[in-house]
């Protein structure tokens, strides 16, 4: 039995405790109420619970409206919570397979198949009512997309590469434009513009409402995009550019029912994310959602064979600065070096003296990245009377200065072919590209073969691809040298996990006197037999990319000012390299 004054303390403390738990609620309310009021809202990633598949996507108040279309749920998606509510619980069937979405006034507007739909008078503020979907008309081929204005019907339709214009009162066709990209399509409206997004070229366009020309476009930070609409934030009145995504991706399935316990599965995986743009018309560019990012690049000193070098200095190339690429922070791993500078490209100098077989050492370098995906707004017509390429690039990136065989019968005739009569500077270089996408597959290979082996072998790796197409292009008078190095594993939404590429990777930059360097890919957009393939890398390059040592080598070992020669001594002899990217933020695009 306890004793009056325990039970009066424990009394006390039982008080004292529930006193102190009612202040800490009351606290937490108050500051729930406090960051409720003034905290804004910001645009992020939308995750609604229970879908599939969004395509189509609308605004509706201060809500988003899309479409889940395998399972036919009309959905009204709140950006601030992710809560999706089903609008049509009794006509899934009728909106199973539809695609493309559209709200005017208080009309509804859909597409399935080739077939227009539009619900009439369905809209009450923020609030979808009475839907009684009407047949409107039938189209001449399957609309992936619609988006309306006025009276005036946009529908983008793959097949026929175009986008039909119908007049919403004579239901006749009023015109018709080119498809922007080679893929599924989908539509928005924004005043005097026409936004199209891309599944297969992962891009959005802006184009001239009137006419069908592109202004501009933009990469999307994720693949397959399949809706998109401009909203406006309530809080602050300013439009964000939100994409829907659908697709599918790879995880470790924990089945305890199997005898391998873990199993590689596909799942689907649909969101709703803001997509930032900046057109640059003065410099021919548009950057669009960029990412912070920590990169360590580390050599694990480890010699296979015995090694004696004396003064050796091991010549590391740091990233570069560019129009999408900035540099904020560089640093030493293991031990020190100092920089230089090698054609305008930063260089970490690492010092040995000696380098014997026996060191075992760690060393390299970190440094903290903002890229942004970046596409060049250049037209073919801008290149018709181009200026002569300056001398000094005629005997640096006219040549054969990498094992291209360009004095072979095999790759001269494959210059000429590959052109055919093309004259213009773009339409050179892109009927160059799809010429060696036709003629090649992509295969990791155990070495890079000469242009001319990789030709008639027909199978190439990322470096063979840049081979070939440097070759063609050097002979054909286009001046062009090779880049990379690595590209970020390609998930945007995994923030402070350290990602490790298998692999590096190389593309290529051509220069068009008067306007400077651009990029063109190696072999990303190869994806499908005989075409038509995208351009969303031809004058682009993603977030992932990284420019590092551009126009110079990535690694080189010298000794006494000299290179040491790589016959007898290999960089993959004496090293294993670590490469890692930790994804810190998200950035705006400029």
């Amino acid at each position: 039995m306890l004793s009056p004054i325990l039970s009066l303390n424990f009394d006390l403390i039982r008080s004292i405790n529930i006193l102190v738990s009612s202040i800490i609620t009351i606290s937490m309310n108050l500051n729930s109420l406090t960051f409720g009021k003034n905290s804004g809202f910001k645009p992020r990633t939308i995750r609604p619970i229970g879908v599939s598949a969004l395509y189509g996507l609308t605004g509706l108040g201060n809500t988003l409206l899309a479409i889940d279309t395998s399972r036919g749920f009309l959905l009204q998606i709140d950006p601030k919570t992710d809560n999706a509510t089903v609008v049509n619980p009794d006509l899934t069937l009728a909106f199973r397979d539809v695609t493309g979405l559209a709200i005017w006034q208080d009309n509804l507007w859909f597409t399935r198949g080739n077939e227009v739909y539009f619900c009439p008078q369905v809209v009450q503020g923020n609030s979808i009512i009475n839907l009684e979907p009407q047949l409107f008309m039938l189209l001449p081929d399957v609309a992936t997309g619609i988006a309306v204005y006025e009276s005036t019907l946009y529908f983008a339709c793959d097949r026929i590469a175009s986008i039909l214009v119908y007049s919403q009162n004579t239901k006749r066709e009023i015109t018709r434009f080119s498809a922007p990209g080679i893929g599924l399509e989908n539509l928005t409206i924004r005043n005097e513009e026409l936004w199209v997004c891309d599944r297969e070229e992962q891009t959005v366009y802006c184009l001239e409402k009137a006419t069908g020309e592109t202004r501009f476009s933009v990469l999307t930070p994720f693949e397959s995009p399949t809706g998109l609409t401009f909203y406006t934030n309530p809080e602050t009145q300013e439009e964000v550019l939100y994409v829907a995504y659908a697709g599918s991706e790879l995880y470790i399935r924990d089945n305890p029912s199997s005898h391998e316990q873990f199993e590689l599965a596909k799942r689907d995986r649909t969101f709703i994310h803001p997509l930032s743009f900046h057109f640059n018309p003065q410099e021919n560019y548009a950057t669009s959602n960029g990412y912070l990012i920590e990169m360590s690049y580390v050599e694990e000193l480890e010699p296979l064979d015995a090694v004696h070098i004396e003064n050796l200095e091991w010549r590391i190339a740091l990233p570069s600065n560019t129009n999408r690429q900035k540099v904020l922070e560089v640093s030493a791993i293991g031990i020190p070096f100092r920089e230089e500078f090698e054609d305008g490209e930063r260089v970490a100098v690492f010092q040995f003296n000696p380098l014997t077989s026996t060191e075992r050492l760690i060393f390299g370098w970190k440094a903290l990245l903002e890229v942004r995906s970046i596409k060049y707004q250049i037209h073919p017509r801008q290149v018709e009377n181009l200026p002569n390429i300056p001398s000094d690039m005629l005997q640096k990136y006219l040549v054969d200065d990498d094992h291209l065989a360009m004095d072979t019968a095999t790759v001269k005739a494959a210059a000429q072919t590959a052109i055919r009569n093309e004259t213009n500077f773009l339409r050179k270089l892109l009927s160059i590209r799809n010429y060696v996408y036709d003629q090649l597959s992509y295969s990791l290979t155990s070495k890079i073969e000469n242009p001319d082996v990789v030709l008639q072998r027909g199978i190439g790796s990322c470096g063979e691809y840049v081979g070939v197409l440097l070759a063609l292009a050097r002979l054909n008078g286009i001046a062009c040298r090779t880049i990379g190095r690595y590209k970020c594993p390609q998930f945007a939404d995994r923030r402070g996990v350290p990602l490790e590429p298998e692999y590096n990777h190389v593309w290529l930059e051509f220069y068009i006197p008067g306007l400077g360097w651009v990029p063109m890919e190696s072999n990303p957009d190869d994806i499908q037999e005989g075409g038509p393939y995208p351009l969303r890398f031809f004058m682009g390059l993603a977030w992932y990319h990284i420019e590092i040592g551009k126009g110079i080598r990535f690694q080189r070992l010298t000794s006494e000012g000299v290179d040491v020669d790589r016959e007898k001594v290999s960089l993959g002899s004496l090293a294993i390299n670590h490469v890692r990217f930790t994804i810190l933020d998200e950035l705006p695009a400029v």
